[in-house]
C-alpha cells in the first residue's frame, strides 16, 4: 500500500483553536480548513436516495426499508448501510485529493436507541464516530462533529429527521437535556483527540417559519458549551445562526473563548456582497467565520464561490462527498435498475415483490463503495480551482481593484450589476444586454439564464488564480487510486458473497466498478478563452505570474480562442491575467490545463 505521507496536508497538526480573526493550528500558524461534508452517511436524507416526500427523512427510509425487507432484512441492510457508505478508503481519497478536513453530520436519534452501552448511547454508531476519527488520525484529516439531528428536531424540517415537523428541541425540557448531556458524552469521549477539530453543536436551527424560537437558541448554546467544558477545555466550539445558518442576529455576547461562527451558502451570488454581513461580523466581534455547508450547484458556481471564501480568508466545507446519480458531487452512486420502483410504492403504488425489493436494495448497497461509484474529478478540480479547470470569467478574484482586477482608465459603469455590484466592471448576458439585479423583492437563487460574461474596456484586466499540482502529489493520486480500486472491488466482491444478511441480487445485478481516476493535470499546459470582441480589433493579452505568454484575437462572433504548448506552470497558486487592448472586449470563459469544452 502507499505511504499516507505524500497526502497528508502539513497544517492539519495540534489543536485547532480562534486567535482573534483567525483559526490556527497546533503550531500556532493560520489555518485554512478546506474540507468535505459526509451527508446521507449516519444520518441518511431523502433527497440524495431520490425519494419523494414520503421517504425525505431518516425515519421514513427506515419505515419503507422495514416494510420490504422485514425487520431483520432491514437491521443487516442498515449495518452493510452504514458500514458501505463511508469507510476508510473515502478518507484516504479525500486526503489525496488535497482536503484537510470532514465534517461528520450524525443523527442522535440513532445514537440514542437500539442496544446501548454502559453511558446509554448505541454502541454501534458511536463505533461509527471512533472509526471516521481513527481513520482521519491515520491520513490526516481534521473532524468536525456536526449534530444534524438532534433531539426532537432542531429545525422543524425534514433534514433533521423531526417527526412531527415541528422544532421539539426548543420545546420539550426532556429533548433539550438529551442534547446537552449528548455533546458532553461525546467531549468526554474525544477531549484527547486533537484531530477533532471542533463541536458543531446544531445544524441549521430554526428556519423563518419557526423563529418564534429564536430566543432560545443562544441559551441552548450556553449550556451546551457549559457541560463541554466540564469533561473538555481544549477543543473548539462551532455554532451557527439560525434560518439555515444565514442569520448571525440571534449572538448577543462571545459564549466561549474558543468560538468558530459558521454560516451556509446556497445557489445565491458568490460574490462579496453576498457574504459581506458575515465580514462585518468577523471585524466587529474579532471572530473567525466558516463557511461550513455549501454546495449542490453547478461547477460554474464552484469555481466562483469557494475562490470567494479563500480570497477573504474564510475555511469552507463543501455538501456533500456522495450522493445518488449525481453530477454535482464527487461520487456518485449508480442508481439500481427499479430504483423508482421504491418511490412509487411510497406514494401508493405497486408494493414490489420481495425478491426484487431484495434485488434492487442489494444492488444500492453494492454500489456504495468508492470503488464502485462514478467518480467526478472534475467536481473537485471546480472547487480546488485545480488544472484541468474551466473559470467563469465573470468570477475572477475577488481581492479588489488593482489585485484582482483593473479598470484600465475606463469609467466604472453607470448601471447597478446584478453580480460584482460593486467593482465597476460590466457584467452581461451572452447578447450584451446587462445583467441586472431583479426587481421583486426576497430571496433570489443564482440564475445566470444562457450564460453571463464580463465587458473589457481596452486596457481593463481580470485575474484568475488556479493551483497546479505537483507532479509528486498527481502521481500519489493516480497510483493510490489504481491500489484502491483493486482493495475496493476485492472488499465488494466478498461482502457480496456474504450477502450482509441481505440477497444483493447476484453479479448480474450489481454495478460493475468504476474507480476514482486520476484528477492529475493533463501533460502540455494550454490556456483556451471563450471570447467576442465588443469593437474592432479587440485581443486579449495574457499574462502568467506577471510574464507575457501570448495574444488572442476576438472576432465579431462568440468564438474560442486558444494558446497551447505551453511550460506547465510550476506548482502551487498561479496567476493568469486576461487584459484587454485594440478595444473593448467579451469575456465568457477560461480553460486552463485541458479542461473541456467552453461552451
Amino acid at each position: 500500500m502507499t505511504t499516507n505521507q505524500p497526502y497528508r496536508q502539513s497544517e492539519v497538526d495540534g489543536w485547532v483553536k480562534a486567535d482573534g480573526k483567525r483559526l490556527v493550528n497546533g503550531r500556532g500558524e493560520e489555518l485554512m480548513l478546506r474540507g468535505v461534508g459526509l451527508g446521507s452517511w449516519l444520518l441518511p436524507e431523502g433527497y440524495m436516495w431520490k425519494m419523494p416526500k414520503q421517504g425525505d427523512r431518516p425515519r421514513r427510509i427506515e419505515a419503507m426499508v422495514s416494510g420490504l425487507l422485514g425487520e431483520s432484512g432491514a437491521e443487516a441492510f442498515w449495518q452493510t448501510y452504514f458500514e458501505r457508505y463511508t469507510a476508510e478508503e473515502d478518507i484516504r481519497r479525500l486526503a489525496m485529493e488535497g482536503f484537510n478536513s470532514v465534517r461528520v453530520p450524525f443523527n442522535s436519534r440513532k445514537l440514542l436507541e437500539g442496544p446501548l452501552n454502559e453511558d446509554g448511547y448505541n454502541a454501534f454508531q458511536v463505533g461509527r464516530l471512533d472509526n471516521v476519527v481513527g481513520w482521519c488520525r491515520t491520513w490526516g484529516l481534521y473532524v468536525i462533529l456536526d449534530m444534524h439531528g438532534a433531539p426532537g428536531g432542531q429545525t422543524g424540517a425534514n433534514i433533521d429527521d423531526c417527526e412531527r415537523d415541528e422544532p421539539e428541541l426548543f420545546t420539550s425540557p426532556e429533548h433539550r437535556q438529551a442534547s446537552i448531556d449528548l455533546w458532553r458524552y461525546l467531549a468526554r469521549r474525544y477531549r484527547d483527540e486533537w484531530i477533532v477539530a471542533g463541536y458543531d453543536l446544531l445544524n441549521e436551527p430554526l428556519p423563518e417559519f419557526h423563529g418564534q424560537y429564536n430566543d432560545r437558541v443562544e441559551p441552548l448554546y450556553r449550556d451546551m458549551i457549559a457541560a463541554i467544558r466540564e469533561v473538555d477545555d481544549r477543543h473548539l466550539i462551532i455554532v451557527e445562526g439560525v434560518h439555515w445558518s444565514t442569520d448571525f442576529s440571534i449572538f448577543t455576547e462571545k459564549l466561549d473563548g474558543n468560538v468558530l461562527y459558521q454560516f451556509h451558502k446556497y445557489w445565491n451570488n458568490p460574490d462579496t456582497e453576498s457574504i459581506q454581513k458575515y465580514l462585518d461580523f468577523r471585524d466587529e466581534w474579532d471572530a473567525p467565520i466558516f463557511m461550513g455547508e455549501g454546495g449542490e450547484n453547478d461547477l460554474d458556481w464552484y469555481a466562483g464561490g469557494f475562490r470567494l471564501f479563500e480570497d477573504h480568508g474564510i475555511g469552507w466545507n463543501f455538501w456533500t462527498w456522495k450522493k445518488m446519480d449525481t453530477v454535482n458531487s464527487p461520487c456518485s452512486v449508480r442508481k439500481p435498475d427499479g430504483w423508482e420502483k421504491l418511490g412509487a410504492w411510497l406514494e401508493g403504488g405497486a408494493k414490489p415483490e420481495p425478491e426484487e425489493a431484495e434485488r434492487i436494495l442489494g444492488s444500492y448497497l453494492d454500489g456504495l463503495p468508492l470503488a464502485a461509484v462514478d467518480y467526478r474529478p472534475e467536481v473537485v478540480n471546480a472547487l480546488l480551482r485545480r488544472l484541468p479547470v474551466r473559470i467563469p470569467a465573470i468570477h475572477y478574484g475577488y481581492k479588489g481593484e488593482g489585485e484582482s482586477f483593473g479598470l484600465g482608465g475606463a469609467e466604472r459603469i453607470d448601471w447597478e450589476s446584478g453580480y460584482r455590484r460593486g467593482d465597476g466592471l460590466a457584467i452581461r448576458r451572452l447578447d450584451g444586454a446587462p445583467h441586472l439585479p431583479p426587481t421583486e423583492p426576497g430571496w433570489h437563487p443564482w440564475n445566470v439564464g444562457d450564460g453571463l460574461c464580463v465587458e473589457l474596456p481596452a486596457g481593463a484586466w481580470t485575474a484568475y488564480e488556479f493551483l497546479a499540482p505537483l507532479a509528486a502529489e498527481a502521481a500519489a493520486r493516480a497510483e493510490a487510486a489504481a491500489g484502491a480500486d483493486q482493495a475496493d472491488a476485492a472488499a465488494a466482491g466478498e461482502a457480496t458473497e456474504a450477502g450482509g444478511g441481505i440477497q444483493a441480487g447476484g453479479s448480474d445485478d450489481a454495478a460493475e466498478p468504476a474507480g476514482p481516476g486520476g484528477s492529475e493535470a493533463a501533460a502540455g499546459f494550454g490556456v483556451r478563452l471563450r471570447l467576442r470582441g465588443a469593437e474592432p480589433g479587440a485581443a486579449a493579452e495574457l499574462e502568467l505570474d506577471g510574464r507575457p505568454i501570448g495574444r488572442l484575437a476576438a472576432g465579431g462572433e462568440w468564438s474560442e480562442a486558444e494558446l497551447g504548448g505551453l511550460p506547465q506552470p510550476e506548482p502551487g497558486l498561479r496567476r493568469l491575467v486576461v487584459k484587454a487592448s485594440g478595444g473593448a472586449l467579451l469575456l465568457e470563459g477560461i480553460g486552463l490545463g485541458g479542461a473541456p469544452g467552453l461552451e
